[in-house]
């Protein structure tokens, strides 16, 4: 690319700048020789750079502005003006139109053959910008919806009578060949890689009446995504293909199926668990996201100083049962996972059951509930006990039968792990009073009970201070001494995606099981007033382990209080 200075090249003036190294400016002048692509792009390619760091210094050598897109909103009748093929095919994004001018984004302005080309097919006069690749590939999925090159050419290729809602009679033929349409395959392609760039650990492909909706959750919040608005005419196919993925019957569309995939998506090796339920207007698809990152060690839970001493002194027993309770979604298995983990050596045997079976980990011998034959937790247990281990993890405790065992095995010399759906720690006492334990077996058994939810951690990079009073804070249920207390709100930026959170972090609720404990379940004492006990032994509430970490400047007040709300003890 010409530049206006002749006497230096834009590699030249990026190394007497210091954004590059004369090192690294060698790197990538030898990657630019071998794929011909352009310099300042290979340099962000390879991190050398950021995109904002080379291209303001680019666009003042050409005399062409320097634009950030996403800092922009582009008006939709602009957006309608450029069709999405036309984005997709020159890498380029429309910004603005005034009269006959339409000005357009490019990493490469000065490519003449590419502007003439967009001259002759909108009949306008054209105004180039300098944007960097990854800012205008992030705005094409933003304005044009994920795969919206791809869903146009399929949408226009496809006969009309496809194009009607699908009926259970559509031609199973059919639908398995137009599954595996190199479109649609890229079309799912492109949707997971997006869900892995967002950090999504779920998605959810929702069919209605006169749209598909894809809505991807992250950090715990539920997001719908920007999809073209005719992929309704796709659904069948996208299911179908999805199915093939996960070894499921495409041919069946009136009972739920559920399946996972193994997919490597760059350098991650993705584990996908697929579940697929009928639904009024078709199938709905939910997709788990089970990347090897998601799988923490102990010491990176969130947990405090004290709180990790607790449960790794816990772990080490030789018997009883360790509960971790929460509702679905509050990270119990991986809490309980990094506990196998902590303790996973050699001289140990190690069983699991699990439904299903989330993580694969080395040493550990894990079964899979199969209701379908009558495979549950409780028979899963039996069996298990036959094969002398010293630890065992059951992956939810749901009945009576299932309770029974976990605990007489506890009683007999092995450890533990498992999961209840209550509240708070306190409650998992009530819970299995409830289904018929007694309470002798109960205070016997259980050493350690777990509380445990996940708040949103304040993103770093729009992270500011704001003060809050000692009123406001009583107003919304903490106590404190001081008349002012420090925080920190994210303000909401283009790496939290506008939220001012990105990513999760646990607050926990720790209730070792000793003497005092002990004597209240064998009196059938409420929850409440175990509870009680456990703080004056010095249990942290979950509302008052999630101050702590308002007040390390990891979370947020109102997310605390948000995840906490059915919490009766204040701070």
């Amino acid at each position: 690319m010409p530049l206006r200075d002749s006497t230096k090249t834009i590699g030249q003036i990026l190394v007497a700048e210091k954004i590059v190294t004369a090192e690294e400016l060698e790197v990538a002048l030898r990657e630019q020789r071998k794929t011909s692509g352009y310099l300042c792009q290979i340099i962000v390619n390879l991190g050398f750079a950021k995109e904002e760091e080379i291209f303001p210094i680019l666009a003042n050598q050409l005399g062409i502005p320097y634009i950030r897109i996403k800092n922009i909103n582009i008006a939709p009748e602009v957006i309608k003006k450029v069709p999405a093929k036309f984005v997709s095919h020159y890498k380029l994004m429309p910004i603005s139109m005034v009269g006959n001018k339409l000005t357009i984004a490019m990493s490469d302005p000065l490519d003449l053959h590419t502007l003439d080309d967009i001259r002759l097919f909108l009949g306008v006069e054209v105004v180039p910008v300098l944007a960097g690749d990854n800012d205008i590939a992030e705005s094409i999925r933003k304005y044009y919806g994920i795969g919206a090159e791809t869903v146009d050419r399929i949408v226009k290729e496809t006969s009309p009578q496809t194009k009607k809602p699908i009926s259970t009679k559509a031609d199973i033929e059919d639908l398995e060949a137009m599954a595996e349409d190199a479109s649609i395959v890229k079309f799912v392609n492109q949707l997971l890689v997006q869900a892995l760039k967002d950090r999504a650990t779920d998605v959810h492909i929702e069919p209605f009446e006169d749209e598909l909706r894809v809505r991807f959750r992250i950090d715990g919040v539920l997001y719908a995504i920007n999809i073209p608005s005719n992929l309704r005419y796709l659904h069948a196919s996208i299911v179908s293909r999805v199915k093939i993925m996960s070894n499921l019957d495409i041919a069946e569309r009136r009972l739920p199926q559920d399946g996972r995939i193994k997919v490597k998506i760059g350098k991650y090796q993705l584990d996908l668990r697929v579940s697929i339920i009928p639904s009024n207007f078709g199938e709905s698809v939910h997709i788990r996201i089970l990347s090897p990152e998601s799988f923490l060690e102990l010491g990176k839970l969130g947990l405090l100083e004290k709180d990790l001493k607790i449960i790794e002194q816990a772990i080490k027993t030789s018997h009883g049962i360790i509960f971790v309770t929460g509702p679905t979604g509050s990270g119990k298995t991986t809490t309980l996972y990094a506990g196998l983990a902590k303790i996973n050596k050699s001289p140990l045997k190690i069983i699991t059951i699990e439904d299903p079976i989330e993580y694969q980990l080395k040493g550990v011998i894990q079964l899979q509930v199969q209701p379908k034959i009558g495979f549950d937790f409780a028979q899963g247990l039996r069996s298990m006990l036959r094969h002398d281990p010293d630890v065992m993890m059951v992956g939810e405790v749901r009945d009576f039968d299932t309770a029974e065992i976990a605990i007489r095995a506890a009683l007999t010399g092995h450890l533990v792990f498992s999961t209840l759906h209550t509240n708070d720690a306190s409650g998992a006492v009530t819970r299995l009073l409830d289904m018929g334990v007694e309470p002798f077996l109960i205070s016997s058994s259980i050493e350690c009970l777990i509380a445990q939810r996940l708040v949103r951690v304040i993103c770093p990079k729009c992270k500011n201070k704001q003060k809050m009073s000692k009123a406001a804070l009583k107003e919304l249920g903490f106590r404190i001494e001081e008349n002012e207390v420090l925080t920190y709100k994210g303000k909401g930026c283009s790496d939290c995606r506008m939220t001012g959170f990105r990513g999760r972090t646990g607050i926990y609720e720790i209730l070792l099981v000793r003497e005092p404990i002990r004597e209240l379940i064998l009196s059938r004492a409420s929850s409440q007033q175990i509870k009680k006990k456990a703080i004056d032994l010095g249990m942290l509430t979950l509302r008052q382990d999630g101050w702590q970490k308002v007040l390390e400047g990891i979370t947020t007040i109102d997310e605390v209080i948000r995840l906490t709300q059915q919490e009766e003890l204040p701070v």
